[in-house]
């Protein structure tokens, strides 16, 4: 797994990854503003209480609240925008270090646009559930972890595998390698929270999970 994270940051001088990470950049940014710009809109509902003092603590909370919720969320929002770029980011993987395989039947828009919303309210509504776990000291980073983790592992392997696998195939392949695929997802969760490194972080995951698909491929075909 090491391996394949190496491999999928020494890949990020490539001109065509290059050109990625930019649209990337781009989409991290506005995705994070408008977080920001909706959870702030739904605490701001609250409304003022008329007394001065209690109004201008509620508007700091609101203000940091929007912030850690933003946060939060920011990892689940980019990873169901990925149909975006992701065709370029795996076929780029593909053409250096899997130059065998041919063409894939690749995602379509639609197709990848429904699964990323799919996806998209899945988490928010999961990550919603554990929102008082996230306020309690100490399982508040491990819950995050590991419920994102299980989220974001499973969506960057049906992104990558269903260019090439049916439903049938990828799903029991996916079950075969669930524990190593969660463990991907925690990587890539904690990749998504590092300041600075959680804009490019997306196109770092596609490239690592297109490392690990074609090993788990490998594996079965041996079995």
């Amino acid at each position: 797994m090491l391996k394949a994270l190496f491999l999928s940051i020494r890949q990020l001088a490539d001109p065509p990854i290059r050109r990625v990470m930019l649209r990337c950049v781009a989409l991290a940014l506005v995705t994070f503003a408008l977080l920001i710009g909706a959870v702030g809109g739904g605490l701001s509902i609250l409304g003022p209480t008329g007394i001065g003092w209690l109004d201008g603590t509620l508007a700091v909370l609101a203000g940091a609240g929007a912030l850690v919720l933003a946060w939060l969320l920011f990892p689940i929002a980019i990873a169901a925008s990925l149909g975006l770029f992701a065709e370029d980011v795996i076929e780029a993987v593909e053409r250096r270090y899997y130059p065998h395989l041919g063409a894939a039947r690749g995602m379509g828009l639609t197709r990848s646009t429904l699964g990323g919303i799919r996806f998209m309210a899945v988490a928010i509504a999961l990550n919603l559930l554990a929102l008082p776990l996230y306020l309690v000291p100490g399982a508040n980073l491990i819950v995050y972890v590991a419920l994102n983790g299980y989220l974001l592992g499973r969506e960057y392997f049906e992104l990558v595998a269903q260019r090439r696998l049916d439903w049938r195939t990828l799903t029991a392949l996916r079950r075969a390698r669930r524990i190593r695929l969660w463990w991907a997802g925690v990587w890539i969760a904690a990749l998504l929270t590092i300041p600075v490194l959680n804009l490019i972080a997306p196109v770092i995951a596609t490239c690592f999970m297109v490392h690990l698909f074609e090993d788990f491929r490998r594996h079965a075909v041996r079995l």
